[in-house]
């Protein structure tokens, strides 16, 4: 049995395992956000408690939602930029090859893509020159302010200098942190999947996900639970792409083969046609000319003439 056959759907974490997280601690009771009503359980010592029936069932439906956008080739962009989130962020999102950003979201990121996608560029030109040792072989003053440009760059941009188009959905830790990128997906239509604590508006988030995103262990489940129902479904679109790239391919190359031999073919009819019609011009022009018949009016040698009549 092949190892595909083999591999199994990673389990969705149960509520075992979301307490365990803490993800059921909101914010303090006076300090929420009205319209996260509906998914508080209650409140004990002045904090509110999040319902984990409703964030386990809503966390399934992100999943999934991220696994089918990633199943049909799509993006999810990654973001967390606090403490408690960045380091889950950058390794699921490397671990998945999606774009993430985990240290500044720089304002424009989205919805003025054309100039980022410049920036861009000019970090892998950098990152060239340096791979390449050419950024050593510069003027001391040129060197240091290329060293200081690529690291700024690097700082801002790494995690998304492989996003060739926006992204199709976007997973946000934290919505209060990270308004500027809300908005800039709301703007551009871009469907977000949200850890949504209860001092935030969860009305911007199409797929909310009720829960404590002050914890390190609270952030980390979610973003690991969503990553591997991506990793899983990115991977096997990657297969399903390499394995129709491959059969293209192949079947480019066998056409190209009946072609070359189809022409193989004419071309030898073409030469034998030729050489046939040559021999027969040449035996034509090789043969001695024929005498001319005899009349059968002319007279015999010595015979009389015939009387007039």
């Amino acid at each position: 049995m092949s190892e595909q056959g083999l591999t199994t759907e990673p389990a969705e974490p149960g509520l075992r395992e979301l307490l365990q997280a803490g993800l059921h601690f909101g914010h303090q009771t006076r300090r929420w956000n009205p319209r996260m009503r509906r998914y508080i359980h209650g409140e004990r010592d002045g904090i509110h408690i999040i319902d984990l029936l409703q964030t386990e069932h809503l966390l399934a439906e992100a999943r999934r939602f991220a696994a089918d956008v990633a199943g049909k080739g799509g993006s999810v962009l990654f973001v967390g930029t606090k403490k408690q989130a960045r380091d889950s962020v950058k390794a699921w999102a490397e671990r998945c090859g999606m774009p993430y950003v985990n240290q500044r979201w720089l304002g424009g990121l989205l919805t003025n893509y054309q100039t980022m996608s410049a920036r861009i560029d000019r970090l892998h030109e950098l990152t060239g020159l340096k791979e390449d040792g050419r950024l050593d072989l510069l003027p001391t003053k040129e060197r240091m302010s290329m060293e200081a440009e690529l690291e700024k760059l690097e700082y801002n941009l790494g995690g998304v200098r492989d996003m060739k188009r926006l992204p199709q959905a976007a997973l946000i830790i934290d919505l209060k942190t990270e308004a500027i990128a809300v908005r800039e997906c709301q703007r551009l239509g871009i469907p977000i999947l949200g850890l949504v604590d209860s001092n935030v508006d969860p009305i911007p988030v199409e797929f909310p996900i009720p829960g404590n995103d002050d914890s390190i262990r609270s952030c980390d489940l979610v973003i690991s639970d969503i990553g591997e129902g991506i990793e899983q479904a990115a991977n096997t679109y990657r297969e399903a792409e390499a394995k129709r790239r491959a059969e293209e391919e192949e079947r480019r190359r066998k056409e190209a083969e009946e072609k070359e031999r189809r022409e193989a073919e004419e071309q030898a009819k073409r030469e034998a046609a030729e050489a046939l019609a040559a021999q027969q011009a040449a035996q034509a022009e090789a043969a001695p000319a024929q005498p001319p018949a005899a009349g059968g009016d002319q007279p015999k040698a010595g015979a009389p003439p015939a009387e007039a009549s």
